[in-house]
Formats: C-alpha cells, structure tokens, sequence
C-alpha cells in the first residue's frame, strides 16, 4: 500500500504523431507501439504528500510482450514537481530533480523498475512517467506502483556520511641515498602514513610497488607474498588508527609475480587484492610478471573500492570496468602517463595529466584517488571532475573530504550518475569485445 496518495494518471507523449496506444484496464496501464518509428509516450502518475528528509522506495513492475530489447525500450522515470503531459521537462521550472528507476530482468517477460528518492521541499507532487519508445511493434502492462516510506537505516552507511582520503607519496626529491632493499622503502613510506594518520582520515593510499620502488633487481625476486613481515607493517598501522590502507607491491604468489594493489581493512585484513592487468611496455612486459584477470570492486563500509595501476589508465576499458562493476572510488597507483608527456619532449605536463584524470573521473562516475611515485600530480578528485587536492611536489601527503551522496543535478535536472550509466545502450557496444579489433591500427601492415 502507497504512503503517498495517487492524485491522478493521464497519458502522456510528446507530439500527438509519437503517441503509443494506451488503455488502462483497471490497476493495469497498456502501452501498444503505434507502429511508428517515432513513437515515444506512455502513462503519467502524478502522487502527493511527500515530505522533505524522508526516503522513499518507489517500485513498478512492467510485462513486456514482442519487445526486442526490453532495457532499451522500456522506461520509468520519477520527476519531483508537475510535468504537463506534453513536456519533456528540459527547462521546466516546475521540476526540482528527476531521476530514473532503475530496471531488473524478473523473468523474460516481467521488468522491475525501482529507486529509492527524497524531495527536496514538502509538499511537491511525485510525477512517475512509465514510457515505450523507439519499438514498432509491442507492447509494456504496468502495475499501479508500490511507494513506501523507508527507514535511513536501509541506506549503506557511506551514502550518509563523508569520507576523508589521504595520498601518501612523500615531497619530491625526499628520497635520500639508494634504496637497496624493501626494509628502504618501508623505512621511508611507514613514518609517513604514521603522520598522514594523525588526521583521522579513513582510507589512505600509496603509490605503485611502493614496496620494491627504486630497488635495482628483477621482480621475480623482489616479489613477496601479500601476508608477511612486509606487509605486516602496515596492517598494524591500519589496526592501530582503524582505518583502511592501499599498498602497492610486486607480489609472489607461488610460482607467478603480479604487480599489485593490495587493499589492507582496519582489522589488518586483506580486503581485496588487484592485479594490474595491462603490463607496462618498455620493461614490464617482459620481465616475468604476470598480468591480472579481472578490475574486481570491494564493498567497504566507506564504499566500493576499485583499482588500476600505471598502465591500466592508458587503456579507456580499466577505469570503465571498475565504474561498470560498481565503483564509489577508483585508486590509482602510478608512476608516470605517457599521454601526460608535452608533445616531442620527455617532460611531464601536469595540465595534461590532470585532464586525463578529471576526465576517468566523470566518464565512470568515480572519485579518483591517484598516488604518483614521484609525488607531483597525485591527486584526489570527485566524480563531478573537481580536482579537491593536489601535490605538486612539496607535500609528504595530501587529503580531501569526499560526500558520494553529493546531490549534484546538471541543467538537466537529472541525477548525474543516473545519466551517465542509463544512457548507455550496451547491444551497440559488440565491437567492444572483438579480439581482432585495432582500431586506426587497420589489419594492413602500414
């Protein structure tokens, strides 16, 4: 039973020549396709008595009959003020906010669209538009949705609450004498998440195989396993400060070495473990290590965690694969980008750099947390493409406080992290995943 009140349900289309076929058969809302490529509309609900600061669940269920791609066709979309039902609400200054339900497969035949949504302001009606578009043929039967006030207690802790972030890199040129062996560089990276500790933050960050760094000798034998006295260090600075440490290390597993990030929880647990899966050319790509299999993102009580490392940001794919597979936060330990380089010189362009960064940010809807070796460029930045800290150089650490519940509406109105992953129309996407595929690098020899 609803806990807002449904004040009324008229169709709606943009033009009369786009309208669908629409019948209402009790609590059942049909929309047939109309037989035009044009068409686009469906039924319009219109709730009242929400109330600002309360959460609400808003669910409905839609069968589909003869409808080819269901996730392409079929929508259902909750705006927060009154739409007239000839309005495609770019503009509309009625409208606080929209945004989409989210669709789930129940069977083959039944999608269910839900979201979980708060107004802004009491007393502004909820406008539920369930829509069919782009199909000749078929047709989609609504059930009246179901909304319910919910508890905050149902939300993830992390939506409610701010994080603050620590990159750890040591200032630039801090690096005294040769580093000959891991005990160098713990010796070096340990005093400096001691201070970084000291400001409370709840996640920190290290650079890439911030264990063997500058070490002179092949991975093979520089690797260590995840658990050990190496690592032992950290995990017992993470278990002291109750917080949660990334670190970067050239990693033996058995018989394989792995250049890996490994993520330590503030019981001094590995919580997730990456595996840079695209090998550095010039060097790492032949010297034994092996690549990793997968971008897999770790639910923390801070929020989802993914990884690249180095390499992995040269390729569109990684950072695009941790924000598909769920990401809030996409760390990335790095030593350099060869994109970041002025053209024809061997000279790092912080502008350049910088721009990549912002842009893995908003494409993939993460906040990026990078840690360069060489400390100028780490960089923490939000999903909204702000550059919130920045070393160039002269920091041992910086940090920033991160709300991934941040609110952010573009002009459109729409929720921005909605946009960007419902817009998205994967059935087009097939070339994505031929092996043969080289782009500009066409099968001919020049």
């Amino acid at each position: 039973m609803t806990n807002l009140k449904l004040e009324t349900i008229q169709p709606w289309a943009p033009h009369p020549s786009a309208a669908p076929l629409t019948e209402r058969d009790g609590n059942r809302l049909i929309i047939r396709a109309n037989g035009t490529r044009t068409c686009v509309g469906g039924w319009q609900m219109t709730f009242v008595g929400a109330k600002a600061g309360k959460t609400y669940l808003i669910e409905a269920n839609a069968e589909q009959i003869e409808i080819d791609n269901p996730h392409d066709i079929i929508r259902c979309a909750a705006y927060w003020g009154e739409l007239p039902p000839t309005d495609t609400n770019t503009g509309n200054p009625k409208v606080t906010g929209w945004d989409y339900l989210l669709p789930e497969q129940v069977n083959k035949q039944i999608m269910r669209f839900q979201r979980c949504l708060s107004p802004e302001q009491d007393n502004v009606p909820l406008t539920l538009r369930c829509t069919l578009r782009w199909s000749t043929k078929g047709s989609s039967t609504w059930s009246l949705p179901r909304i319910e006030e919910i508890s905050t207690d149902e939300i993830p802790t992390h939506m409610l609450q701010s994080i603050k972030i620590a990159v750890v890199t040591g200032k630039n040129n801090q690096r005294q004498g040769p580093f000959r062996t891991i005990d160098d560089n713990i010796s070096f990276y340990a005093p400096l998440c001691e201070a970084a500790s000291q400001e409370n933050p709840s996640l920190i960050v290290l650079p890439e195989i911030a264990l063997q760094w500058g070490i002179k000798g092949s991975p093979i034998d520089l690797a260590v396993p995840v658990t050990g006295p190496e690592t032992e260090v950290f995990a017992d600075i993470a278990r002291r400060y109750q917080l949660r440490i990334m670190l970067g290390m050239l990693e033996r597993d058995d018989d394989a070495v792995y250049n890996s990030a490994v993520l330590i929880n503030p019981n001094g647990q590995v919580d997730g473990l990456y595996r840079k899966v695209h090998l550095a050319v010039g060097g790492e790509i032949e010297s034994g290590i092996l690549p990793g299999e997968g971008f897999p993102v770790f639910e923390t009580e801070i929020g989802r965690i993914g990884c690249n490392i180095c390499m992995d940001s040269s390729v569109t794919e990684s950072s695009r694969m941790v924000g598909l597979n769920g990401a809030d936060f996409l760390l990335l330990p790095i030593m350099g980008d060869h994109r970041a380089w002025q053209p024809g010189l061997r000279v790092f362009d912080p502008g350049r750099f910088r721009g990549i960064m912002q842009t893995r940010a908003m494409d993939n809807q993460v906040c990026m947390v990078v840690a360069v070796n060489r400390t100028e460029g780490s960089c923490i930045i939000d999903r909204l493409g702000n550059v919130l800290a920045w070393n160039h150089g002269e920091k041992e650490f910086i940090q920033a406080i991160i709300n991934i519940s941040d609110g952010y509406r573009p002009a459109s109105k729409g929720c921005f992290r909605s946009i960007n992953w419902m817009q998205r129309r994967p059935h087009l996407y097939q070339t994505f995943l031929d092996n043969h595929n080289r782009g500009a690098l066409l099968t001919k020899p020049y």
